[in-house]
């Protein structure tokens, strides 16, 4: 067994390629093969959203603390909270991150096929962001 121990790895900033606003990656994590899921904890501020992206085997996001939006292309924005837990299909474009006014966290896991688990793309528009969300049923 291998513990990962809180704080024993840096916090690291979302890179602006595949985030838009403030975005804080924390205890990110990767099996030892043959396993193949990988993850972190990504936090952002109001307004920030990652960019429109697919993953190959698709993507569980566990949300922790706050409020949150997340879209597959083609389908309504959705609101998420704490608490949630969103599967996010196989190679389906989406985006997810905080919304404009509250900072959101979750836990993101994917697994990697042939060592790529996550394919980024351009980033979410503000229009696209700012269309008015689906209520929560």
């Amino acid at each position: 067994m291998k513990i990962q121990r809180n704080g024993s790895t840096a916090s690291r900033k979302g890179p602006a390629e595949n985030f838009t606003g403030h975005v804080r990656v924390d205890s990110y994590f990767q099996a030892e093969g043959p396993g193949r899921a990988g993850g972190a904890i990504v936090t952002f501020e109001p307004g920030a959203r990652t960019n429109w992206h697919t993953h190959p085997l698709g993507q569980t996001l566990i949300v922790t603390s706050g409020v949150g939006w997340t879209q597959c292309e083609g389908d309504p924005k959705t609101e998420i909270r704490a608490g949630d837990v969103i599967w996010c299909p196989c190679q389906r474009r989406h985006w997810h991150g905080a919304t404009a006014t509250t900072a959101m966290s979750h836990v993101a896991i994917a697994e990697a096929l042939d060592e790529k688990s996550v394919d980024w793309m351009e980033p979410v528009t503000d229009e696209q962001y700012l269309a008015q969300p689906v209520e929560r049923e």
